[in-house]
């Protein structure tokens, strides 16, 4: 195992969570739009964004094999895509609303902002952990670094 391991995983951790707190902060900024692509002609709404990640090493008995064999393969978590949400649109009556129907509906973004909220709080954790660990990484580095003294 190289020594660098534990920075490694919190690097990519550190990544990820960032990149989920960004697609979190554009959910929350187009929670209100009601023009946020054109299909066929016509305007829809914003459909809320997710990050899906997944660990770099598949199966612990690939991770074992490698450690036993001496070689070390990248550990961590990568971001593999952002997909749109497929729960379906809020409609909302406000006949004065430019966007709305003849009866008056108009088509929201499926975006809770609570929901979106209680993710970026996840997500803020999620990233004060992994600089924890780096933090502890770095000192046992420092620590191994002082007995020679």
């Amino acid at each position: 195992m190289k020594l660098s391991t534990g920075f490694d995983i919190s690097a990519s951790a550190l990544s990820a969570q960032r990149l989920r707190m960004d697609v979190i902060s554009s959910n929350i900024a187009n929670a209100e739009t009601t023009r946020g692509s054109f299909v066929n002609g016509q305007f829809q709404p914003y459909k809320r964004k997710m990050v899906v990640m997944e660990p770099l090493q598949q199966s612990f008995s690939s991770v074992l094999s490698e450690q036993m064999n001496g070689s070390s393969a990248a550990q961590g978590v990568k971001v593999t895509r952002i997909k749109e949400d497929q729960s379906p649109n809020k409609l909302i009556y406000n006949p004065t609303h430019p966007d709305a129907d003849a009866n008056g509906y108009v088509n929201m973004p499926n975006v809770d902002v609570t929901k979106e909220m209680v993710d970026m709080i996840a997500a803020t954790r999620s990233y004060e952990a992994n600089v924890t660990a780096l933090n502890a990484t770095k000192s046992m580095f420092i620590k191994a670094l002082e007995i020679g003294k």
